[in-house]
Order: C-alpha cells, then sequence, then structure tokens
C-alpha cells in the first residue's frame, strides 16, 4: 500500500512512472521559439531572434545529430535571420540616412 510518502517517486524532481520532467518539453519549445520567430519580423527583432534560436536549439535537444522537429529547425533559421536583418537595421540607423539600410 502506498502510504503517506510511500509512493512511487522516491525524489520530488525525479521523473516519476510516467517520465515527464518539470518544465516545458521539447515541442512546446520549438512552437514557442517558432513564435518568436515570426514575431520577430515586426518588432524586437533583436531580442525575439536569439529567443528563438535558444528555444529551437533546446528544443532540438542541444545538438545537429539525429532527427531534428521541424518548428525547432524553423525557429533556428528564422531566428538567425531575424538576429542578422536586426543588426543590420541598427547598423544604418547610425549612419547617416534614416536608418533604412
Amino acid at each position: 500500500m502506498a502510504g503517506f510518502g510511500n509512493g512511487a517517486r522516491r525524489h520530488p524532481r525525479s521523473s516519476g512512472r510516467t517520465g515527464s520532467q518539470a518544465g516545458p518539453d521539447r515541442a512546446t519549445l520549438g512552437i514557442i521559439g517558432l513564435v518568436c520567430a515570426v514575431a520577430g519580423f515586426f518588432t524586437l527583432g533583436i531580442i525575439l531572434g536569439p529567443a528563438a534560436i535558444v528555444c529551437g536549439w533546446l528544443a532540438m535537444g542541444r545538438s545537429w545529430a539525429g532527427s531534428r522537429p521541424v518548428p525547432a529547425l524553423v525557429a533556428v533559421a528564422l531566428g538567425a535571420i531575424d538576429t542578422l536583418l536586426a543588426i543590420i537595421w541598427l547598423a544604418g540607423a547610425t549612419g547617416p540616412g534614416n536608418g533604412l539600410l
């Protein structure tokens, strides 16, 4: 009988029988990264671009080897493009003109 404190989980942060872990899973991180990447094209690309790269990288399991979920790979690629375009835009804003390339 599983009494009070005598359950299947020995440590409060262990995976337990179902294998669930604390924090978002990889599919959720891939979708969050994809949303950040798409939103970065319209606003705050310098912030949302790197956020998309980090979320995509974590969703891929911090590795390029093995199978990669498509949203995670797209998040990394679009996040890199967001970041690059934001840096180019900021570099253009420092020179003469109105800041558009």
